[in-house]
């Protein structure tokens, strides 16, 4: 037991009188909540080029991207809390790519897989978004070109570390409200 909480960053109090004994541990609301987060993401694939192909590695059963709780792939923004954008975003997808940011709700996390998501990479062209951070908020960047696995993995890792840690009132702080406004969203 002592393991598995010390695993998962679940501080243990002191048991509440009548509760006590094997099977039972006091804790804060908002550790459980976000490791209960963090092991159900259901990600929304966003893959318009190669990134695309790794990601699909990565969920095969070499690598098999469930053992992180995020097995079910949603391609609906509306059931989605993760956005994995991956390959390279034309100027003009840039419209329909924030849209879909926004149809998700609240808590989402963005994830930026490969160069040409993260910066435009070899690109450099008046038709290529030089980062999908221009127009949505990003929480974790991937990088390569592709990126292998296992880099998608660690991802996955620093996406679920960032979600137990987040507070359950950090996406009603003025700051994260002031963020979502410089990109335009409401």
């Amino acid at each position: 037991m002592a393991e598995f909480l010390e695993k998962t960053g679940l501080d243990v109090v002191g048991s509440p009188p009548g509760i006590e004994g094997p099977g039972f541990f006091a804790t804060r609301l908002d550790k459980v909540i976000g490791l209960a987060r963090a092991n159900s993401i259901w990600p929304l694939p966003f893959a318009t080029s190669c990134c695309g192909i790794e990601f699909m590695a990565t969920m095969a059963a070499h690598y098999d991207m469930g053992r992180f709780g995020a097995e079910r792939l949603s391609f609906s923004p509306r059931q989605a809390d993760l956005l994995m954008v991956m390959g390279t975003i034309a100027k003009k997808m840039g419209p329909i790519l924030k849209q879909v940011y926004t149809q998700m709700a609240e808590p989402r996390w963005v994830l930026s897989m490969g160069a040409c998501a993260s910066s435009g990479g070899i690109f450099d062209t008046y038709s290529v978004l030089q980062g999908i951070d221009r127009i949505i908020p990003v929480d974790v960047y991937v990088p390569g070109c592709p990126p292998r696995p296992e880099q998608v993995l660690d991802g996955i890792v620093k996406i679920q570390e960032l979600i137990k840690n987040e507070s359950l009132r950090r996406r009603n702080q003025p700051e994260y409200k002031e963020m979502l406004a410089k990109y335009g969203i409401e």
